[in-house]
């Protein structure tokens, strides 16, 4: 099972790897053409501020509450009602996003004057512009998420990782293909109607398998449905969760507004590569998991919860907390490769540098949340995770306040970080407490000395390396710097036996003699 579950989080990483390289690809030249302006800001706000329903109503609540009791339905063979569950909450979610997005749509001057009372007249024009052109796509995205439910429910893990591609493909395009005839205004309101057009690939690509392997869509509300009303029930405290995370979120974007123009857009740009190892190792686990632990909180086998918890838990932290070493040493060069073009010069590039090493602080804690969140997830315990993300959130709005009066937006990275470690904490306890022996989770958050000292030594490597190529191409430095990193983290995990280095060194060795 741990074979198997891992390589089918390797397939997840594999699809989010694909995407968050065009996603590079994406930032580079959205930098070239706005650097840390105004208009970043805007851009930056306004896809911030109606991914909140995305988040609320799609990928994150649907796969807390949806797997579960679909997963359940298949593991008893029960196949028609499953059908019947899965178009019902497709009918709800489409529903659910037309209401949200002409709200959203009118609404949009107020809450923007919400979350960046800092941005002058302007910054705050356009972002409301944007805002309203973006609702929509937000909505296609959130029926993206239902494809991702039942397509990972099934064991069909690439796919809807790897559409996101399609995404940055589209607003990679029409930057460079517009970048030449619209500047300014007419430039980043064109990236917004791009953007529209990928998340309509994105579906697109996902839907027909999704669609064979649900058994066909049929469309109904299903509110008489037990299962369905499950879902719902489930639905309800998962949604609070993640309107508490989006709160913290677009607490950062109220507080980097006030320090001035580009503080927006400097945070969203460290947040952007901050998330790569999230999403390649923390989402990827959790993703698997989820099904997995969903079926065996079921089954005769629920005492297996606590040991997928373990497993994943340390396969995380292999790849994290190296990550989070990287990101404080060689932030520069990291960043200096993928965003130093253009209108981004090299003090933006030392600025996020600085606001990233703040975020790498807490990286290992914001990988793992999703992970002991799934546990109470598959447990039937939705309401748990909310209680501890709220007093998660009010710590890291405090600490932000506070810590930015001196680090700027350094410190609103800074008070992330402690309030995912607030959350990672309170999680681990509670999940102790259910899960009893042995295998019980209350240790994983332990670091093993493996990783430690190949995280330290790589680091060294790293910053020699980067050293050695100084004067060369930035690209070349970062790429250099990064590349000599992980072959020497993983040749020193590997000569002192972790198994995750055990794993992917013979990976390695199969595919070169192949």
């Amino acid at each position: 099972m741990a074979a198997s579950s891992g390589r089918a989080a390797t397939r997840v990483a594999t699809g989010i790897l694909i995407t968050r390289i065009l996603g590079f690809v994406r930032e580079r030249v959205f930098a070239h053409y706005f650097g840390i302006s105004q208009l970043a800001d805007a851009f930056r706000a306004a896809m911030r501020i109606p991914n909140v329903v995305r988040v609320l109503l799609g990928e994150g609540t649907l796969s807390a509450s949806f797997i579960p009791v679909y997963a359940g339905l298949l593991e008893r063979g029960e196949e028609a009602t499953a059908r019947r569950v899965a178009g019902a909450v497709a009918s709800l979610l489409v529903l659910a996003t037309a209401v949200a997005t002409v709200v959203g749509f009118f609404l949009a001057p107020a809450i923007t004057a919400a979350v960046a009372p800092g941005f002058d007249a302007f910054t705050r024009h356009v972002t409301v512009r944007l805002v309203q052109v973006l609702f929509p796509m937000f909505g296609i995205l959130i029926l993206s998420a239902w494809c991702l439910g039942v397509l990972n429910t099934h064991g069909r893990f690439f796919l809807p990782y790897a559409s996101g591609a399609l995404w940055n493909i589209a607003q990679i395009a029409t930057l460079i293909g517009l970048g030449g005839i619209l500047v300014g205004v007419p430039l980043v309101m064109a990236l917004a109607v791009g953007a529209i057009v990928g998340s309509i690939l994105q579906l697109v690509v996902q839907l027909p398998s999704a669609l064979k392997l649900a058994g066909g869509l049929e469309w109904h509300l299903g509110l008489g449905m037990p299962d369905v009303r499950r879902v719902l029930t489930a639905w309800a405290p998962v949604v609070v969760g993640a309107g508490v995370v989006q709160i913290s979120g677009l607490i950062d974007t109220f507080l980097a507004s006030l320090l001035g123009s580009g503080a927006v857009a400097v945070l969203v740009n460290a947040q952007f590569i901050n998330l790569v190892p999230i999403s390649l190792f923390g989402v990827s686990v959790a993703a698997v998991a989820l099904p997995a632990l969903s079926r065996d909180a079921v089954g005769p086998e629920r005492g297996r919860v606590a040991e997928q918890i373990t497993t994943g838990t340390r396969r995380i932290l292999y790849f994290v907390v190296p990550s989070a070493y990287a990101f404080a040493a060689l932030g520069v060069p990291i960043i200096g490769a993928i965003l130093q073009t253009g209108r981004f010069g090299a003090t933006d590039t030392e600025l996020t540098a600085g606001v990233l090493a703040a975020y790498a602080v807490g990286l290992p804690a914001m990988a793992s949340v999703k992970l002991f969140a799934s546990a109470f997830y598959a447990l039937g315990d939705t309401r748990t995770p909310v209680k501890i993300a709220a007093t998660a959130v009010v710590v890291s709005a405090v600490t932000a306040a506070t810590a930015m009066q001196v680090l700027g937006p350094a410190g609103i990275a800074l008070g992330a970080a402690v309030g995912s470690y607030v959350n990672v904490t309170l999680l681990l306890r509670g999940l102790a407490r259910r899960l009893p022996g042995p295998a019980a989770p209350a240790g994983v958050a332990r670091t093993n000395l493996a990783v430690l000292t190949g995280a330290l030594l790589a680091t060294a490597a790293g910053v020699l390396i980067a050293h050695a190529l100084h004067g060369a191409a930035l690209p070349i430095v970062g790429l250099g710097a990064a590349a000599g990193f992980g072959v020497a983290y993983l040749i020193i995990t590997a000569v002192l036996r972790h198994p995750e280095a055990v794993h992917l060194a013979r990976q390695l060795r199969a595919g070169f003699t192949r």
